[in-house]
């Protein structure tokens, strides 16, 4: 067993209800935030792959084409994507659930975009589609491979932690520009 694989990870569940939603958000001209209209199976593998690989996002290496075209072409997903001059910056999955919560499976941002004030903004964005969408709830979970920040956003914008487990560790993860990343 090699040392990644006796590693584990610390898994943390938040959750937000309505009245406790602080949102934050900057002013940009340079900054767009639009839905992925048309399920789009390689955009959101390319979204998770460009976003995710420096956090060790899991769970979907396996996945082919049937995979992510079952996942991303359903009518309770939502992707959106923020743009900063164009460019991809950041996104966010919501996923309608039966209990009328929405279940935010994936958010971040490219490292390039990091400490600019965009993930409190991108947070928003996102927690408050999910009240337009009639959520009573928003849920979550990140894990210790996280963005140092990100719990600290979560929390900020209203998300309180329901919940602490601990898992295995995540393997590192291949980018497609730059090889294999910790």
């Amino acid at each position: 067993m090699t040392a990644s694989e006796s590693e584990t990870k610390q898994i943390y569940w938040l959750e937000m209800r309505p009245e406790d939603f602080r949102p934050k958000r900057i002013e940009s001209g340079e900054l767009e935030i639009r839905q992925v209209g048309i399920a789009c199976p390689e955009y959101n593998w390319f979204l998770h792959q460009c976003v995710g690989v420096d956090f060790r996002w899991g769970g979907r290496e396996g996945w082919g084409p049937a995979e992510w075209h079952a996942y991303v072409d359903r009518p309770e997903m939502e992707t959106w994507v923020a743009y900063v001059s164009g460019t991809p910056a950041g996104y966010f999955e919501l996923e309608k659930q039966a209990d009328q919560s929405i279940r935010i499976p994936c958010f971040g941002l490219r490292g390039s975009f990091h400490g600019q004030g965009l993930g409190a903004h991108l947070l928003s964005e996102a927690v408050q589609r999910c009240w337009d969408l009639g959520a009573a709830r928003v849920w979550l979970s990140t894990c210790s491979h996280d963005h140092p920040h990100a719990i600290e956003n979560y929390k900020a914008r209203g998300f309180r932690l329901s919940d602490e487990t601990e898992g295995p560790a995540n393997l590192p993860r291949e980018s497609a520009l730059f090889g294999k990343l910790p």
